[in-house]
């Protein structure tokens, strides 16, 4: 053989084993088989955060499953979730990729002043809710919801108020909204943000602040030791882990829950957002996702379709009035 002729049969030869390797890993964008192709998934915050452990959950079900093939999963960092909304946006058309989101991003968009929004996106599903807590330090004054509703309604400004959320995020729309609740103006809030649960439980055990809102998942230990007492929980019933009633029970008409929920880029077609739902129903009713679900305290908030395009209209709305009320929109 010639070596021109040797070189063609091994540039073929080796072009054989290559689409063979590819055809068995699954490509990473598209594929005839949507059970067997490659997904990336973006996460808006650092590794640990509630959206990275909910997003790893949902692909490792997924994974364990055979569902898909692997997942990349890329923490996509900044502007408190606007920079991967971007991403997400930038990607128009793309098929392979999803991002992982929450009421938290919703918010940023605002007050990030960007053009990223989520109703530029497609929606694929709701997945779960946190109910958020009303934390006090042990000694407080304020032993029932009740006794804190009254001194926050006859002076406002002295009540100071922690969240682990910059504004816009689930502890600073909480607060803001149940201020309005009770009457109180919201831009009259005493409201100081916190980086994460564990500054803010340093704050409540210091006695810098009055009273805490977050999610109660970072807090177990201390509300276990006695250290920190919950005076109430923000969803429609109570949570199994903390003995403290809803604020409905409490006299206060208002339910809020954090929550988080996949969408993919604008432009991808019927059939492949189709497949991404099915995606992820089929995970949703994996013994891996209850696991999950179980293990984190987790609200089963599944959702597709038109439901879940309604619920992302009425919460952006929702954000909106919230944020422009307060000059932050």
């Amino acid at each position: 053989m010639t070596s021109r002729r040797w070189s063609r049969a091994l540039a073929l030869a080796l072009a054989a084993v290559l689409v063979a390797t590819v055809s068995a890993c699954g490509v990473t964008r598209g594929g005839d088989d949507p059970d067997n192709r490659r997904l990336r998934m973006m996460i808006p915050n650092s590794p640990g955060g509630g959206y990275d452990l909910t997003g790893r959950a949902a692909a490792q079900a997924m994974e364990q499953e055979d569902l898909t093939g692997r997942f990349e999963i890329n923490n996509v960092i900044g502007a408190s979730g606007t920079v991967a909304m971007q991403r997400l946006l930038n990607e128009e058309g793309a098929e392979d990729v999803m991002l992982l989101m929450g009421l938290g991003v919703v918010g940023a968009v605002f007050t990030n002043k960007s053009d990223a929004t989520v109703d530029k996106a497609t929606p694929i599903a709701g997945l779960v809710a946190e109910a958020e807590g009303i934390l006090v330090p042990a000694d407080s004054p304020f032993q029932t919801l009740d006794d804190l509703v009254e001194a926050w309604q006859a002076d406002p400004s002295s009540i100071t108020v922690g969240g682990g959320s910059s504004p816009g995020g689930p502890d600073h729309l909480f607060p803001m909204q149940l201020a309005q609740t009770v009457g109180i103006d919201p831009n009259d809030v005493n409201y100081i943000s916190y980086d994460g649960g564990g500054p803010l439980t340093t704050a409540l055990l210091g006695e810098k602040i009055d009273v805490g809102m977050s999610g109660l998942g970072e807090f177990a230990g201390q509300i276990d030791s006695g250290e920190l007492r919950v005076l109430a929980v923000s969803g429609a019933e109570r949570l199994e882990t903390v003995d403290a009633p809803t604020l409905r029970e409490g006299g206060v008409d208002m339910e809020f829950l954090n929550w988080r929920g996949i969408l993919a880029p604008p432009g991808i077609s019927d059939k492949a957002r189709q497949e991404l739902v099915d995606l992820v129903t089929e995970m949703h009713g994996t013994p891996e996702w209850e696991e999950a679900l179980e293990r984190n305290g987790w609200i089963d908030n599944f959702m597709v379709g038109e439901e879940f395009e309604e619920f992302l209209i009425e919460q952006n709305d929702r954000v909106e009035s919230t944020l422009k009320e307060l000059g932050l929109a």
